[in-house]
């Protein structure tokens, strides 16, 4: 066995992550806030579908087939504009309880629509933190910059269920975001770093909210 194959995963160079799967997540919060604009009632109701193009064109500009190349800047506006809208959608869940602890919401249709579009908003955008957060970002991680791991994979320790060139893509992420709003902690994927333990925790009290509240509430309106 050589010395690159028993360095850490997380410190060889691999195979740079190709940009669609990011960019799909993006095109679904775009469609999510088009089709649900009057529900989620974001005023200008241009202006989510806006942001969120501006991110999936910087996206498309930055590397238009995989991450090979980095942009200070490019990567900060990404961050700014997951950011905002992170923001946005905190404020509409935050508006949505206002509405049910003061009893002016019994429209069973519009808080499960709200409910819905609210929760798959907030996996992808939380799949979109860890991707971009995670060890620098995405062709940061490629180059093996980052000398820890803020997530830890089972296919990093786990030598024989993965092949030596293996490396987590925005698939991963999704996933990792996926169980967190649905278990409520970590499932095989585990924080190790500060940053990653509080952003996980921001997103399963989110997702505890939206189904313990929201949701919920719009059940028994139905019920």
């Amino acid at each position: 066995m050589n010395s690159e194959n028993r360095l850490p995963v997380w410190l060889r160079e691999t195979e740079a992550e190709g940009r669609w799967t990011a960019a799909a997540a993006v095109i679904v919060v775009i469609v999510i806030h088009v089709l649900l604009r009057t529900t989620l009632d974001v005023s200008p109701l241009w202006l989510m579908p806006a942001l969120e193009s501006a991110l999936l064109v910087g996206l498309i500009v930055a590397n238009p087939v995989s991450f090979t190349r980095e942009s200070r800047f490019l990567r900060a506006s990404s961050i700014a504009l997951i950011g905002v809208i992170s923001a946005a959608n905190a404020w509409i869940l935050v508006r949505e309880v206002v509405r049910l602890v003061g009893g002016h919401e019994h429209d069973a249709a519009r808080l499960l629509a709200t409910g819905a579009g609210v929760w798959i908003i907030n996996v992808l955008l939380f799949a979109l933190w860890y991707w971009e957060l995670d060890r620098g970002g995405p062709v940061a991680r490629s180059k093996a910059r980052c000398r820890y791991p803020d997530f830890l994979f089972p296919q990093m320790t786990q030598h024989e269920v993965a092949p030596p060139d293996w490396r987590p893509t925005f698939a991963d992420y999704f996933y990792l975001a996926f169980t967190n709003a649905t278990a409520f902690s970590p499932t095989d994927v585990m924080p190790l770093s500060r940053w990653a333990k509080m952003v996980m925790l921001v997103q399963s009290a989110t997702s505890l909210i939206v189904v313990a509240l929201v949701i919920a509430r719009a059940i028994n309106v139905l019920a």
